[in-house]
């Protein structure tokens, strides 16, 4: 299974940094989670290829250029695509975002070939196939309702834990996977701002080591993502304090294969 992060930043030479200010993860090229930079940061051939979007959580880092993807393909589209989510998050975009006001309701509207965007609500717990991938929601501990996930393509298994605080739920499905080749989860602020990331519903490296506690697994990969850029650094050496074999820190633009 290919793994990529898109870039959502420019640095001052006008190339992709190394900043994570948007969330998409793109699996093999045909499935994207979360659609923050999807619209911007996606190769021409992704663009015609992704038709499975999973939106963890309706956060705007994590849905920001969804609209921008669709407009760009609205008359080329001949098949929908598909947004996977929890109906909390499905009712959310319709009312925030494809509300006629801040974008089209795309659910509603029609090209040559058809219909456009097509829901597909998905139940925590309960396994879904998204394109070549077999899926799994798992309930997490954030601001708004948000799921983690566990992926596979019958070979390879990826738990993405999406935005979250300390959680039981999701460690829980993640051990009780037979096996699982790399687990990727948020590390957001520094342990100096450990006052804000509970506030806001998400981990610091210190509240990070605790929850791998709670891994019952060994010598997987482990990718560190959501690292907030005014403290990326910081947050990265603090991190590899940690000395948690197999830990790293996630690169927007590189392909990780697993």
């Amino acid at each position: 299974m290919k793994i990529q992060l898109l870039p959502s930043s420019i640095d001052s030479t006008g190339q992709c940094s190394l900043e994570q200010r948007l969330t998409c993860f793109v699996v093999d090229d045909h499935v994207a989670i979360d659609a923050g930079s999807l619209g911007i940061g996606i190769s021409d051939h992704q663009r015609s290829t992704i038709r499975d979007v999973i939106i963890t959580h309706p956060h705007i880092d994590h849905v920001a250029s969804l609209p921008i993807f669709i407009d760009d393909l609205f008359s080329s589209l001949k098949q929908p695509v598909k947004i996977y989510a929890i109906q909390e998050v499905i009712d959310i975009l319709e009312r925030d975002l494809f509300n006629w006001a801040l974008y089209p309701r795309f659910s509603e509207l029609r090209n040559d070939y058809g219909r456009v965007l097509e829901y597909v609500q998905v139940f925590p717990n309960q396994e879904f196939s998204v394109g070549h991938l077999k899926a799994t929601a798992i309930p997490v501990s954030h601001s708004v309702p948000t799921i983690g996930l566990i992926i596979s393509d019958g070979a390879s298994t990826i738990a993405f834990s999406s935005d979250t605080a300390k959680t039981d739920n999701f460690w829980t499905a993640v051990n009780s996977e037979k096996s699982v080749d790399a687990l990727f989860i948020e590390s957001s602020f520094p342990n100096s701002m450990t006052q804000l990331a509970e506030a806001s519903y998400h981990l610091t490296p210190r509240s990070l080591e605790e929850e791998l506690a709670k891994l019952d697994r060994q010598n997987i990969d482990i990718l560190a993502v959501h690292l907030k850029p005014s403290f990326r650094q910081e947050v990265i050496e603090e991190l590899n304090a940690l000395n948690i074999p197999n830990l790293r820190v996630m690169n927007p633009g590189i392909v990780y294969e697993f």
